[in-house]
């Protein structure tokens, strides 16, 4: 059921958080058996693997060989190839703009100390792309090519028992030429564990979210934000488009059960008329099933009283997209400062950034995590190696310093450390 929130309540933010933790927080049934699954995966390898994709998703093929990926990619729509050469270079223009913070930094002090520090790719990055979705292969891979990333894994999920052509396309564009066909938590624990990547990067369900929260910081690095199951949250009025705002709330509803879409407006006639319209809308969807389990289960509408509850809702949520559909936009994007993505006024519709067409990284935080991250972008495949090179007349000027900081610390391991140099010279 669709959760109402009027602000003319004091405490609707902490109604609105309560809201979304509903959804936030994982069920330990789904933590429990992630957990297991790793573990048999850790245990006992490809066994395991293949186990687990037998019982999931009946696929006995988990490496596909060059004849089998190149026959997919003949099947491949030309039409669709074009549209994904299109977003190829919008999203490679974009990201290409990054690299001018790659420069690395290198200089000399007044005590003749070199100071250094140097931007590293990650050697080996593992790619997940969740079934039929190119576009999200495109996002990570060309991020991880120009970050120079050596060695790219992907780990895609068969779809009833085929490749998807579009995604061998894009793995072949950006030069991938190992592809693992499996999904879910086994897909991830297969990519830390068998094929012993450095780092995991790319969106997809509850399981892939929680295997990658299990194993960050443990056995591999993932992304630092929380790239979960899609989420928009829509800003309108009375003067924005009815069909506009439903459109855009059911987009992301399609992707998930688990996605989340939430309406902020002023108007009471305006979520009247959504209340109205969204139920029709769902009808006409293929997917209706998973949309229609989506904005049941998670949909917010809220109801603002001032300017200032609209900025205050957003914040709170953090959503990974944002429209700001209002003519007025700049009144509420120069405050908001909690948000994955924001697209102003109504020719900005967040879709269209979904599938690369405009060069912005699709892949972006969720769960509220926008509130201490960023969107996939080329520093997550890149390190930052401090180098320290000190002089003689450097070493002298700076011990006795850090001997008083040593001992004030009770750290008196680290002053005989720092005296043993300064006897040796």
């Amino acid at each position: 059921m669709i959760k109402i929130i009027n602000c003319t309540n004091k405490n609707y933010l902490e109604k609105l958080q309560v809201y979304l933790e509903l959804r936030r927080f994982q069920k330990k049934n789904v933590s429990k058996k992630v957990s297991k699954i790793i573990k048999d995966i850790k245990k006992s390898g490809f066994k395991a693997l293949l186990k687990y994709e037998r019982k999931f998703s009946k696929n006995n093929n988990i490496k596909s060989s060059k004849k089998e990926i190149n026959k997919a990619i003949r099947m491949l729509n030309p039409k669709v190839k074009k549209a994904i050469d299109f977003s190829y270079n919008k999203i490679l223009n974009f990201h290409k703009k990054q690299l001018k913070n790659f420069k690395n930094i290198s200089y000399i002090d007044k005590l003749k100390n070199k100071l250094e520090y140097r931007v590293v790719p990650i050697e080996k990055i593992g790619i997940y792309t969740p079934s039929g979705l190119p576009t999200s292969l495109l996002m990570t891979a060309i991020a991880a090519r120009l970050a120079k990333v050596k060695k790219i894994i992907l780990a895609t999920p068969k779809n009833n028992g085929e490749l998807n052509a579009a995604i061998m396309y894009v793995a072949k564009k950006t030069g991938i030429k190992l592809i693992m066909n499996c999904g879910g938590a086994q897909a991830i624990a297969s990519l830390a564990y068998i094929n012993k990547v450095d780092k995991i990067v790319g969106p997809g369900n509850a399981w892939v979210a929680e295997a990658k929260r299990q194993l960050s910081g443990k056995i591999i690095g993932t992304e630092s934000m929380y790239a979960g199951e899609s989420e928009i949250c829509v800003i309108a009025d009375n003067n924005t488009n009815i069909d506009q705002i439903v459109t855009s709330l059911v987009s992301q509803a399609e992707h998930d059960p688990n996605s989340q879409s939430i309406l902020i407006t002023k108007y009471q006639e305006v979520l009247n008329k959504v209340r109205i319209q969204l139920p029709i809308a769902l009808k006409r969807l293929p997917r209706k099933k998973i949309a229609i389990k989506s904005i049941q289960n998670n949909c917010i509408m809220i109801k603002a009283i001032s300017d200032k509850d609209v900025i205050n809702s957003v914040n709170l949520i953090g959503p990974e997209h944002l429209e700001i559909n209002v003519k007025n936009y700049k009144k509420y994007s120069k405050f908001i400062f909690n948000a994955g993505s924001i697209c102003n006024g109504e020719n900005s519709a967040m879709v269209l950034t979904d599938f690369g067409v405009v060069g912005p990284n699709h892949i972006l935080p969720t769960h509220g995590s926008a509130k201490y991250s960023s969107g996939l972008n080329l520093n997550e495949f890149v390190k930052r190696i401090s180098v320290v090179t000190l002089s003689k007349k450097g070493l002298e000027k700076t011990a006795n310093h850090a001997i008083t900081l040593s001992e004030f610390e009770n750290l008196h391991g680290h002053t005989q450390s720092i005296k043993s140099r300064i006897r040796r010279n």
